[in-house]
């Protein structure tokens, strides 16, 4: 108990997990957005990929790292793009094209990044994003550890939080995405294309999905290999369901993640001789409890996964 205590009690840990969730959150911010638009995305876990390596790659190549994250946003648009194009224009199976959008981004993303990086040894490396530390919030006890020595895109992420949250229910645009999700008849009657709303919120959710993979190689690391999302894409959108689809909800169920993650690894080294397995299924574990607890009184918006064609009823 002491141990849990002590772990609880220490910067590090809340530390790590604003580092941990910062990935989940522009994750679960953009499958988010797609959802309350009408169209699941499973195309999120290559699309992080993707980000992951576009944006590294255009540091590799001489860029600025805000120059990687817009990259890694518009190599995330363009997916997102295909996947609505697929599914809203034609209206194919969202859970298919959204699995063959996972395929194609990472195995796409790992060919160009071995046929334009020459790798030997040791994985190429840039320079990431350093923590900014901020005058007297720095320095000040836990607080200045845990929440203002994080890394510009976690600040950013955060930001997201609130200016999703604010445009959903504050804003015409938020309307017309919610409606559109809910009853696309409804946005035709009004004059608005629900297609055209249902593109591009998916084409702007797969950008946060990217930059999300971006920070992995650009923050959390310095190089890339093609297994770094490592199925946070697939949590990102079980924590949709968690948040009952409301980005306050997720960026909670973001952290809770994290913080699972972050704790398991600091076990590990103060409860030495137990399996390791164990600890690292124990995030995944405690998520799918904590999923299956709300689960049943999550609303769901009553479009999803339904393909809209004008004057169909």
């Amino acid at each position: 108990m002491s141990t849990t205590l002590d772990i609880l009690a220490s910067a590090s840990l809340w530390a790590a997990v604003l580092r941990i969730a910062t990935p989940l959150i522009f994750g679960v911010l953009g499958a988010l957005i797609c959802e309350r638009a009408g169209v699941l995305n499973l195309g999120i876990e290559g699309i992080m990929t993707m980000g992951a390596m576009s944006g590294w790659l255009t540091v590799y190549w001489g860029g600025s790292l805000w120059f990687g994250l817009l990259a890694a946003a518009l190599s995330g648009m363009a997916f997102g793009w295909l996947h609505a194009k697929l599914t809203v224009s034609l209206g194919l199976s969202q859970h298919v094209t959204g699995l063959g959008i996972t395929l194609l981004a990472a195995s796409l993303s790992y060919y160009l990044y071995r046929m334009w990086v020459q790798v030997g040894d040791l994985p190429p490396t840039i320079t990431p994003f350093e923590p900014i530390r901020f005058p007297v919030l720095s320095d000040l006890p836990f607080l200045g550890e845990a929440l203002f020595a994080q890394t510009a895109p976690t600040y950013l992420a955060l930001a997201f939080v609130a200016l999703t949250a604010w445009i959903l229910a504050r804003t015409p645009l938020g309307l017309a995405v919610r409606m559109a999700g809910e009853n696309p008849h409804a946005v035709d009657a009004q004059g608005l294309n629900p297609l055209a709303i249902r593109t591009g919120a998916v084409m702007a959710g797969s950008a946060l999905m990217a930059v999300g993979g971006a920070f992995l190689t650009m923050a959390a690391f310095n190089s890339f290999f093609p297994t770094m999302v490592q199925g946070r894409g697939w949590i990102c959108i079980a924590l949709v369901v968690f948040a009952s689809w409301q980005p306050g909800k997720a960026l909670i169920g973001a952290l809770l993640f994290a913080l699972f993650d972050a704790f398991q690894l600091r076990l590990q080294t103060a409860i030495p001789g137990a399996p390791y397995q164990l600890f690292l299924m124990a995030p995944y574990v405690l998520s799918i409890l904590a999923l299956v607890l709300v689960a049943r009184r999550a609303r769901v918006p009553e479009a999803l996964m339904q393909p809209y064609r004008r004057g169909e009823r």
